[in-house]
C-alpha cells in the first residue's frame, strides 16, 4: 500500500534554482513568487551543532568564506555573505539556519524537502540533530517536512529522533541493495537522478509502495517524460519555466 502523499508535484530546487543565491531566504521567497509551494533545501551542521543551509562541504562556491563550513561555529557562519557570488543585487544575503527557513515555510503553509547533506564523517549526527529540530518546529503541523539523503546513516539518524517524519533515499545510481536499504529505513519515497527512471523502474518502486521523485529537471522534454511515466515529484531549478500548477 502506497503511503498517503500530501506534497505537490513541483518542487523548487534550493529555493529558486539558479535565479537567486541557492539556499538563502531570498531564493525561497523568489520561488514562492513564481507560485511554488514546495521547496528543497540542503542542511548541514555548524561546528557547534546548528543546522544551516548549504549544499557544498566547503564555503568557497556560495559564500565569501573559506574552508569547510562545518568546521566553523554558527557565529562565524552568520557573518558570511551568501549572495554576492550570485549577483550584486543579492550581496550581503546571509546564510539561513534551518530554523529560519522552517519558520518561513510554516508561516506561509509551504512544504519542505530537507536534504540532509552532512559534512563527511557527521552523517548520523547530522540526521539526529536535523530530526530533533524538525520534530520540534513542525510539532502539531498537519503536514511534516520530507527528509531525504544520499547517506543512509543520515536517514537512520533522523529516524532515531523523528521517526514520524517521512524519509526518502536519494540515488544518483542504482547500487546493489539500494531498495532493500530504503525499505529497512522505512522510506516512503525514492528520489532519483531523473535519467534513471523508466517504466520498469517506476513500476518496481511503486509496486513496493514507494513514491517516485526526480532531480534536477530543467528541460521540457525531461519533465514531460516523467509526467508520462506517472512519477510523483519533480525537483527543478527552472521555476521561471515550469508552472507548479502543471
Amino acid at each position: 500500500m502506497t503511503t498517503p502523499w500530501p506534497y505537490p508535484r513541483w518542487i523548487a530546487h534550493r529555493g529558486a534554482g539558479k535565479l537567486a543565491p541557492e539556499n538563502t531566504l531570498a531564493a525561497f521567497r523568489l520561488g514562492a513568487q513564481h507560485g511554488y509551494r514546495m521547496f528543497e533545501c540542503d542542511a548541514k551542521l555548524s561546528a557547534d551543532g546548528v543546522p544551516f543551509l548549504m549544499h557544498d562541504a566547503t564555503l568557497e562556491r556560495t559564500t565569501n568564506g573559506h574552508g569547510t563550513g562545518g568546521d566553523l561555529p554558527w557565529s562565524a557562519l552568520a557573518q558570511l555573505d551568501a549572495g554576492g557570488w550570485h549577483s550584486r543585487a543579492h550581496a550581503g544575503e546571509p546564510l539561513p539556519t534551518l530554523e529560519n527557513l522552517a519558520r518561513y515555510c510554516i508561516a506561509n503553509g509551504y512544504f519542505l524537502n530537507i536534504e540532509i547533506k552532512p559534512t563527511p564523517g557527521l552523517e548520523e549526527k547530522t540526521g539526529q540533530v536535523v530530526g530533533e529540530l524538525s520534530a520540534r518546529l513542525w510539532q502539531g503541523q498537519a503536514v511534516q517536512p520530507l527528509f531525504s539523503s544520499f547517506k543512509p546513516e543520515a536517514l537512520a539518524g533522523a529516524r532515531a529522533t523523528a521517526p514520524h517524519i517521512p524519509r526518502a533515499l536519494l540515488l544518483d545510481t542504482l547500487w546493489d541493495g539500494c531498495f532493500d536499504v530504503a525499505r529497512d529505513l522505512g522510506c516512503v519515497a525514492i528520489v532519483c537522478n531523473h535519467a534513471l527512471w523508466d517504466r520498469a523502474l517506476v513500476a518496481q518502486v511503486k509496486g513496493s509502495g514507494l513514491r517516485t521523485l526526480s532531480y534536477t529537471v530543467n528541460d521540457d522534454w525531461a519533465a514531460q517524460r516523467l509526467i508520462d511515466l506517472g512519477t510523483d515529484g519533480i525537483i527543478t531549478d527552472r521555476v521561471d519555466l515550469f508552472s507548479p500548477a502543471g
